[in-house]
């Protein structure tokens, strides 16, 4: 059986009194796409650098590829292929002299065959004379995968790849990101985005630094309690104010032009309907709808739930 390509237990990391990752315990096999997915602040980015070995734990214990994350950090970064939220490459550099120098800095010999097959697997070979800081948004991010793959990584751990990226530009790396899985490249992706998530073969749900749900978003969706509907047919403000009169503690969550209302009691709905009805409110829908990946995490961090280990 082969080793997992990532094993945590109880990692860690704190700086000064602030614990910004806590408990972390996740087991991930070759070739899995795995999606660490939560708000701004949540200890996405300080999970993705612990993993590369930029950040010592504070505490706890862990194997990339089979390395040690405490005393193999050379190793490991030998092997792994990283890219940043933020733009990290040398804008004064052409997009081909930015690849040159990754590969020089990885040792990779005779690179000039991998250097011209990454330019065209990410459309950037008419643009290989182009100063960097010229680059698109999501041109940048395609450069930065070129040079993050140049080494031929086992690993690829992403941070937020999607970020300030157009949606055409995002179709493209998302099929870029498709074509590596086929190819037995392991990844590992940070996200905001729950839609992002839905592609992931599992996901960690991450709140203030703990894992609070691990799993297929399949399987996370089919957790959430109770029956939810869509509620339509009025001002949702006012809606949402007269409904939490009633129901203080019920999951009522406003999605935009959307307000979400879930219940373990089947015939809350219709008292709702008419609880709004006797308020002034009269027509309201009340319609059942499956959940989605948001409304279970917003469930799970009202209820404030503890992670789950692998």
């Amino acid at each position: 059986m082969n080793s997992p390509v990532i094993e945590t237990r109880g990692l860690g990391r704190s700086f000064d009194s602030v614990e910004a990752v806590s408990n972390l315990t996740i087991t991930l096999p070759a070739g899995e796409f795995f999606g660490l997915v939560g708000p701004d602040g949540a200890g996405k980015s300080t999970v993705i650098r612990l993993l590369c070995g930029l950040l010592t734990p504070s505490t706890g214990e862990g194997r990339i590829l089979g390395f040690d994350l405490r005393r193999d950090v050379e190793s490991i970064k030998a092997r792994i292929g990283y890219l940043s939220q933020s733009f990290t490459l040398y804008g004064d550099l052409t997009v081909n002299e930015n690849i040159e120098f990754f590969a020089e800095l990885h040792g990779v010999a005779r690179y000039q065959a991998r250097r011209d097959e990454l330019l065209a697997f990410t459309r950037l070979t008419p643009f290989r004379t182009r100063l960097a800081q010229a680059l698109s948004g999501g041109m940048k991010k395609k450069l930065a995968l070129a040079c993050a793959l140049i080494h031929t990584p086992d690993l690829l751990l992403l941070d937020e790849p999607s970020t300030g990226v157009d949606p055409v530009s995002r179709g493209e790396f998302w099929l870029i990101l498709k074509e590596l899985l086929s190819r037995g490249i392991t990844i590992v992706m940070t996200t905001p985005y729950m839609d992002e998530a839905e592609r992931c073969d599992r996901i960690g749900l991450i709140n203030g630094g703990t894992l609070i749900r691990l799993g297929t978003p399949d399987t996370i969706k089919s957790e959430l309690s109770g029956r939810l509907f869509q509620i339509t047919g009025g001002p949702l403000s006012i809606i949402h104010q007269t409904l939490r009169k009633r129901w203080p503690a019920a999951s009522l969550v406003r999605y935009g032009d959307r307000l979400h209302f879930c219940t373990s009691k089947p015939d809350d709905a219709p008292h709702a309907t008419e609880w709004l009805r006797q308020n002034g409110l009269p027509g309201i829908q009340f319609t059942p709808i499956k959940p989605s990946l948001e409304d279970v995490f917003v469930a799970l961090m009202s209820e404030n739930k503890q992670g789950i280990p692998v």
